[in-house]
C-alpha cells in the first residue's frame, strides 16, 4: 500500500493480483456454475461441471478395474480347482502369469505341493470297496415269487 492509496484499494490489488481465482459464469444462459480461470491470461481452465463429470467417470473405470481384478481372481480360483490337485483351491496364492499360460499353473501347482504336501487333494480314485457295486448276475423277480410260494 502506497502513501496514495485508500486500504480499499489495496485489497482490490491484492484481490486481482491471485494467480487463481473461483468466479460465478455468466448468467446469460441460467446456470450458476463455477469457472476457475487465469488471472494473468484470462482463460478458462475447467468449468466445475466438467470437472465433476471427469471425476465420476474415472470413478467408473477405477469401479471397472476393481471387478476385473475380482474377476480375474475368481477365474485363478476356478482354474486351481478344475485341476483337482488341490483340496482348497484358495491355497495357491492369486498369480496373473497362472492366468496366462496354463502350464505355469500346473507348475506352480506342483510346487506347492512338493513344498506342502498335506495341501494334496485325497478324493479317492477307482474301487474302493465302498458305495453302491455292479451286480454280478440279473434279478429275476418272478423266481424269487416262485421259491417264496412253495
Amino acid at each position: 500500500m502506497t502513501d496514495n492509496e485508500t486500504p480499499d484499494e489495496a485489497i482490490e490489488e491484492t484481490d486481482t493480483s491471485e494467480t487463481r481465482n473461483s468466479e460465478p459464469a455468466d448468467s446469460d444462459d441460467g446456470n450458476d456454475e463455477s469457472v476457475i480461470t487465469d488471472a494473468d491470461e484470462d482463460t478458462i481452465l475447467y468449468k466445475r461441471a466438467d470437472l465433476e463429470k471427469l471425476r465420476q467417470e474415472n470413478g467408473k473405470y477405477r469401479q471397472r478395474a476393481q471387478r476385473g481384478e475380482e474377476y480375474a481372481q475368481r477365474l485363478h480360483t476356478e482354474l486351481v480347482r478344475a485341476t483337482g490337485k488341490l483340496a482348497d483351491p484358495t491355497d495357491l496364492p492369486f498369480d496373473e502369469a497362472h492366468l496366462v499360460e496354463s502350464d505355469t499353473l500346473s507348475r506352480a501347482i506342483d510346487d506347492l505341493l512338493t513344498r506342502k504336501p498335506h495341501l494334496a487333494s485325497r478324493r479317492p480314485v477307482g474301487e474302493i470297496g465302498q458305495g453302491p457295486s455292479p451286480s454280478a448276475g440279473s434279478v429275476d423277480l418272478a423266481a424269487i415269487l416262485r421259491g417264496k410260494a412253495g
